[in-house]
């Protein structure tokens, strides 16, 4: 793939974890980070500035952001419940709640990096937040803005209102925020991101970032499990099995001929070619399917054969490194044949009669169920089904596309429906029943699914049984065929989700801080704080309490990502294991206030990941390194199929006001990516078109298109694009 244009070159930060070499590294000193100036009353007019002697030019006096000192900001804003805002809630703190920093917090109390914000920048926070999503927050508040001066919301609608007068244009106060508008000149692609009016250069919100420029989501699997059932001399023998199902899934990948891909070698030590023979061993769906219903352990001997042949035995006997070594190279349809391999061997794998294949985090949660769909696209090579914006993508022609409306999609999601008719994908996801998907892998109940590294790996130290071999990791993303713009497509591993700009952000109140310079400096000011190193440290971290310092009190540190990052302190440590299982995102959120907003570095979760976590994410950061996985780039480049979509596209009030005529494609319509929500996709890899009225995919991408909207929608959504090229070129 071709670099970015010189206009737009760029690299954030380099990939992720490969480069993770841990240990004490050079000292951070503390004190070597500009702190924030220290709030004071704004004088009745600015003193005159001394003159300067006339050996000495005159300096250009730049704006400050000073502001009276305990100047109180309301602040509506936190992630996603009462016990992840600014403050301790009741279930977090109970009667009392003692922290590494030695100090007890009660319920009400300031969280401790909102307490250090307070003493940093000379405010006083008053805790508004609701407890809700960043879409529901703001909905709670956009009738009565009056009474907030700082807010959580998505980016779009932070945007929207924005536009509408409701909410501050922080681009006007560019000038007055070093901090903030030093990150975006480092980074111009975010500036992009954050646009809202390609006119004026409006900035409605300040940007989260949960970690920049590297992988999000991975799949994971029981990389024990596939090795009882592939690894060996010899065939595959159990004294019990159940049987496959009738075969409904079809081949994806050719029956005939040859793919070539690049592949990571086994000892990460560069790339090489990896040969898909099929005019040898056939297409393995092919080949199961005309055999039909099978025996599982026929199953796993026809599955075994088939990678010898296809792959000329490159794995050798440790065939399960088509699947979970650095040197993977499987596809979607080796995947299915896996699956049924899987829950027709239960009693090898778990000793019982039952096993579910592939599971999302909560089954029950349409939060977590979308990432069913999310997956799809990385198996079957369909992309907007993980963008940053809504299902958008930009297409090889430079246009902007819909997910929502391409037939691929709805093809994708009919063979998800073929494998749910199989039984590969679990029983709780179809039905939702109460029994929790969140304890299969502590039972040993289910094989894979697609989430986030650090939290899920965690459950190797507390659910799975490492000294009996059990292993739960992520695994190198699917060959899939991926049509890119040159001719055929590239049968090749991509991944959309790619960290940038997140969908949610903090906007500061028009009618909260209006004719109140106080409030609207102190709202500035900490938005630049936190985009300044110290700031960033804090917002990941903590205060300088829970990291670990030398005696002269600057930071240990260790390298993380090419950049010396602090480490955390011991008691930082037991204290995440004792109060969050190791989870720590969730202690950061619940017992921190870190991680709210802002730019979080991943250097903090990096540190709390277990090693297994490590060794799947660092075969996967090689490949990334190595060139083997394929992903948006943070940059306008020459092929636009591979530029990520920002977050926020900048529709005027006037567009908005028709794309919010078209409900069904709202957050909260047919295609619902929110916890209580409903989504169209999720429904069809259930139960197939028939229960949506569709005859085929062809008719469901044109139900979009023609009866929700979406050709108006999407037209509208190309027009901004259009604009924010421009405006972006502008830049230089």
């Amino acid at each position: 793939m071709k670099k970015s244009k010189s206009l737009i070159a760029l690299l954030l930060v380099v990939s992720m974890v490969a480069v993770l070499l841990a240990g004490c590294g050079n000292k951070i000193d503390v004190n070597q980070y500009q702190q924030p100036q220290q709030a004071q009353q704004t004088p009745a007019a600015p003193a005159a500035p001394a003159q300067p002697s006339a050996a000495e030019p005159a300096k250009e006096e730049k704006p400050e952001l000073t502001y009276a000192n305990g100047t109180v900001l309301r602040m509506a804003t936190g992630y996603n419940s009462t016990k992840t805002g600014l403050s301790f809630d009741a279930e977090v703190a109970g009667d009392g709640i003692t922290l590494a920093d030695g100090k007890t917090y009660h319920a009400g109390d300031l969280k401790p990096t909102w307490v250090e914000v307070q003493n940093v920048l000379n405010i006083s926070i008053e805790d508004k937040y609701q407890g809700n999503s960043a879409a529901n927050e703001f909905d709670y508040w956009k009738e009565r803005l009056g009474e907030v001066d700082v807010v959580s919301g998505t980016a779009s609608k932070l945007t929207e209102f924005g536009e509408a007068g409701s909410v501050v244009n922080i681009g006007e106060y560019l000038d007055m925020m070093p901090n903030f508008k030093a990150y975006l000149e480092a980074n111009p692609i975010v500036r992009l991101s954050i646009t809202g009016n390609t006119s004026t250069g409006a900035i409605y919100f300040s940007p989260y970032f949960d970690g920049v420029n590297d992988i999000e989501r991975m799949p994971l699997m029981r990389v024990d499990w596939v090795q009882k059932l592939l690894d060996g001399e010899g065939e595959f023998t159990a004294s019990a099995s159940n049987k496959t199902a009738a075969p409904v899934y079809q081949p994806y990948m050719p029956t005939s001929g040859k793919v070539d891909v690049d592949t990571v070698k086994a000892d990460g030590s560069g790339v090489e070619k990896v040969t898909k023979n099929y005019d040898a061993a056939g297409n393995i769906i092919a080949k199961m399917n005309e055999k039909g219903a099978m025996s599982g352990v026929d199953a796993v001997n026809m599955l075994r054969a088939y990678i010898d042949e296809a792959y000329g035995g490159y794995y050798g006997t440790e065939r399960s490194n088509l699947f979970v070594g650095q040197n993977a190279a499987w596809d979607v349809d080796e995947l299915v044949a896996l699956l049924r391999c899987v829950v027709a061997n239960p009693q090898t794998l778990n000793g019982t009669d039952s096993v579910q294949g592939i599971f999302s985090r909560e089954d029950d949660n349409n939060q977590r169920r979308v990432d069913m769909f999310r997956f799809a696209g990385h198996l079957f090579g369909v992309r907007g089904l993980e963008s940053r914006q809504d299902y958008l993508y930009l297409g090889a022609d430079g246009k902007l596309h819909d997910a929502r409306q391409e037939e691929d999609t709805y093809k994708a999601l009919e063979r998800m429906n073929a494998m749910t008719k199989e039984g590969l994908i679990s029983k709780s996801f179809i039905d939702m029943s109460k029994e929790s998907s969140s304890t299969m892998l502590e039972n040993d109940m289910g094989f894979m699914h697609y989430d986030y590294n650090q939290t899920q790996t965690i459950l190797n130290a507390t659910k799975l049984q490492a000294d009996q071999g059990e292993k739960y990791m992520a695994v190198m993303v699917p060959v899939a065929l991926w049509q890119d713009g040159t001719s055929g497509g590239n049968y090749m591993r991509f991944t959309e989700s790619w960290r940038s700009v997140k969908t949610d952000g903090w906007g500061i109140s028009k009618a909260g801080v209006e004719g109140n310079q106080d409030k609207l400096y102190a709202a500035l000011k900490l938005i630049d704080y936190a985009y300044s190193e110290k700031g960033q440290i804090l917002m990941s971290y903590g205060p300088d309490a829970f990291i670990k310092t030398n005696a002269d009190g600057s930071y240990v540190t260790f390298n993380f990502n090419g950049k010396q990052m602090p480490e955390i302190a011991d008691a930082t440590y037991a204290e995440l294991w004792e109060k969050a299982k190791g989870n720590y995102t969730n202690y950061a959120r619940q017992y921190l206030g870190s991680t709210l907003s802002f730019a979080k570095s991943q250097a903090f979760e990096y540190q709390c990941t277990h090693e297994v976590g490590k060794e799947g994410a660092g075969h996967i950061s090689v490949a990334i390194g190595l060139g083997t996985i394929k992903h948006p780039e943070l940059a306008i480049t020459s092929n636009p199929w591979y530029t990520s979509i920002p977050t926020v596209l900048p529709t005027t009030k006037q567009e908005n006001d028709l794309i919010n005529t078209y409900t069904d494609l709202s957050s909260n319509g047919k295609f619902s990516q929110n916890k209580g929500g409903d989504n169209v996709f999720v429904n069809e890899i259930v139960s197939g078109y028939t229960e949506q009225g569709m005859a085929n995919a062809a008719e469901a991408a044109a139900t979009v298109k023609d009866a929700l909207g979406g050709s108006q929608y999407l037209a509208l959504k190309q027009s901004a694009w259009e604009r924010l090229v421009d405006f972006y070129q502008k830049l230089g």
